[in-house]
């Protein structure tokens, strides 16, 4: 069957196929084919501007002749139903109350042979530094991995720094919003998802990146390494108190610490330069999902004489019921 395709060297091949799972656009109808330089990759559709650009580069949009992918099970195939799920590197997190865990377990290691380990959270996120503990259900009994995303590799461990796949697309959204130059300030950068994606892409001046945590500094700091974002400063400390040494720099400061991030606003007014942006994350009720936290944001910035402009404000995902994080993003004068 004809079919459009993703034409890559050998070479870059890996990295290519894994954006596309990540994208959802890799046709696992066909198979993956090749020739002495290229590998040909199997597309459900054209990607779209935003999408080619998570793409490695070198490649090219072209079609092939592929034959026919002998269909493998699926979940739904398996076990009945789709269960609820999410996967951080090759580490699966599954619901520990889900009834049947061990059989969905073992559903999810035959059906995606990259998954190694399925862990269940015990607890939910909880304490100083938004971490949760986890019982193995099948696999090797790590809590440790390697998760790709946008074509950068993060080291998490699970259990002592907190990580999620579901804001990929936000952190992608604010990557949209730095220009080469730009100096960033990132208040809880836990293991770097938003400062070493900005730092690897949107060629800025400098990105700091603060936590508390001192396992998720570690963490970052191996994971400057991996991305050779030699731009990323790491700082372990509390941002309240770090931000007195870098006050007027920023262009943008980064607050995702929704629980929270309304006790380091004057922190944050601190840091950003005048006409610089705020990226404040909260987690509101579906009845006031602007209007209080725009609130305090304004607050803070009447404390230190300046004003405050929303320059946009969304949802980013639903939390719990009749509760979702938003974000709120403002110019600061």
């Amino acid at each position: 069957m004809r079919k459009p395709c993703i034409k890559v060297p050998k070479i870059n091949g890996e990295p290519t196929r894994c954006t596309l799972i990540e994208l959802e656009l890799l046709d696992h109808s066909a198979k993956i084919a090749s020739d002495a330089q290229c590998l040909y990759l199997p597309l459900i559709r054209v990607p779209e501007a935003p999408e080619f650009e998570q793409i490695p580069e070198g490649v090219e949009i072209s079609e092939f002749e592929f034959k026919v992918q002998q269909k493998k099970p699926t979940l739904e195939d398996l076990l009945g139903l789709m269960p609820h799920y999410e996967v951080i590197g090759d580490i699966a997190l599954i619901e520990i109350d889900e009834m049947e865990a061990e059989k969905i377990a073992d559903a999810l290691l035959k059906v995606h042979p990259h998954i190694t380990t399925v862990l269940g959270a015990v607890t939910p996120v909880t304490g100083e530094y938004r971490i949760r503990e986890f019982r193995l259900i099948a696999g090797v009994e790590t809590t440790e991995t390697i998760h790709r995303e946008h074509g950068c590799l993060y080291a998490v461990d699970l259990a002592k720094a907190y990580f999620t796949p579901r804001l990929g697309t936000e952190r992608f959204r604010v990557l949209s919003r730095i220009k080469p130059g730009d100096v960033v300030v990132d208040m809880f950068a836990g293991v770097g998802p938003y400062s070493i994606l900005i730092a690897k892409k949107a060629g800025p001046k400098k990105v700091i990146a603060i936590d508390k945590n001192p396992d998720a500094i570690r963490l970052l700091r191996r994971n400057i390494d991996l991305n050779s974002a030699d731009n990323v400063e790491a700082i372990e400390g509390d941002a309240n108190e770090e931000a007195q040494r870098f006050a007027g720099i920023a262009d943008h400061v980064i607050m995702n610490l929704p629980h929270s991030a309304h006790e380091f606003l004057d922190a944050a007014v601190g840091l950003v330069r005048n006409g610089g942006i705020i990226h404040y994350y909260g987690i509101t009720p579906e009845d006031d999902l602007y209007d209080s936290s725009s609130g305090l944001i304004r607050d803070a910035a009447a404390r230190a004489g300046r004003v405050v402009e929303v320059v946009d404000k969304r949802i980013v995902r639903s939390y719990a019921p009749h509760q979702y994080n938003v974000c709120i993003e403002v110019l600061v004068e």
